[in-house]
């Protein structure tokens, strides 16, 4: 047996060898980082003005998030867990409980393309009172939070500011992402029927949260009366009918409750951002070496055949001897 044939018989060997470890599965057990996160969205009425674009059209800015959110959980590593939320009135609604993300991805992305704002059980914003309820919430399950919101609490803020957080700083660790145009946009109105049927205007909202305790400069409204007009007698005014995200608030919920923030701007890498104000976790898992010695054995293979004789069809050879003469 020549040199050249010995060498194409070891390469077949090792590749038939290969080839039966292959078929064995085996797996190499190893640690790595993971993601525990619930995903609670913000289903009020503000978060159907169109001031994002996809492929050249307007896009709501509920229809981002549930695009944006389907892509993180597809991004996020395996043996994590993602949970998903909504938020509407003054408190979260637990729709997915977390599970792990690769086994449960088609469900986790069925039900982001099912959120609506007519799921939404009342029509009021009470952003910091439904993040602070997201937080406890996320602690039960042991998880990280993803609060998305624009931030538009309706009705406005109380002149006093946001109630305050009752709970630990930092125990809960994710981000608060603000969803929308730093550019007032005007906010689609739905009729019964809930076709859209223009834009809500001055009078459709409340400008100014009248409850409580008059504001220090009430004195000095017009009509003012300490009994019977201590929020003075003029109609409030304002812009409350227009939404652009509320920054300055949701970064000072962020400060409040030791949470991350990020505005969700085009081109965001949203994995990266919760990996970076995420728990630390770890993961069990298996690294499968199947495919590695599938592509060492078409290699082998590879070396095997020779390109000179690829296209050429081999005759049999022949050896013709004269005969002799009797």
């Amino acid at each position: 047996m020549s040199a050249r044939v010995d060498g194409r018989f070891w390469l077949l060997l090792g590749a038939a060898v290969l080839g039966i470890l292959g078929a064995a599965d085996p797996q190499v057990d190893y640690r790595r980082q993971r993601l525990d996160a619930l995903f609670v969205v913000d289903i009020t009425g503000s978060m159907n003005v169109r001031d994002y674009r996809a492929d050249g059209a307007p896009q709501s800015r509920l229809d981002h998030v549930k695009t944006a959110l389907a892509a993180l959980i597809a991004d996020m590593p395996c043996g994590s867990r993602a949970g998903v939320g909504v938020f509407a009135e003054r408190r979260p609604f637990l729709l997915i409980a977390p599970v792990e993300t690769c086994a449960n991805y088609a469900p986790l992305a069925g039900m982001l393309q099912q959120l609506d704002w007519r799921m939404a059980w009342e029509g009021d914003s009470y952003v910091a009172s439904g993040l602070y309820q997201s937080i406890a919430l996320a602690a039960e399950f042991d998880t990280d939070l993803v609060f998305l919101s624009d931030g538009q609490e309706a009705p406005p803020l109380h002149w006093s500011g946001a109630a305050p957080f009752e709970g630990e700083p930092g125990a809960v660790h994710g981000l608060i992402v603000g969803v929308g145009d730093v550019i007032p946009s005007p906010i689609p109105k739905f009729d019964r029927d809930g076709r859209e049927s223009g834009f809500l205007g001055p009078g459709d909202v409340v400008q100014e949260n009248r409850s409580g305790t008059p504001p220090p400069d009430a004195e000095r409204r017009e009509g003012w009366h300490p009994r019977n007009a201590p929020w003075g007698a003029a109609a409030a005014t304002g812009e409350e009918h227009l939404s652009a995200v509320h920054e300055t608030h949701l970064r000072a919920l962020a400060a409040a409750t030791g949470l991350g923030y990020v505005r969700l701007t085009p081109g965001l890498r949203l994995d990266r951002a919760l990996a970076s104000h995420a728990a630390p976790r770890a993961a069990e898992a298996r690294l499968p070496l199947a495919p590695w010695f599938a592509a060492t054995a078409l290699i082998l293979l590879t070396a095997v055949w020779r390109p000179e004789h690829a296209g050429r069809r081999v005759l049999p050879s022949f050896s013709f001897r004269p005969r002799r003469p009797a």
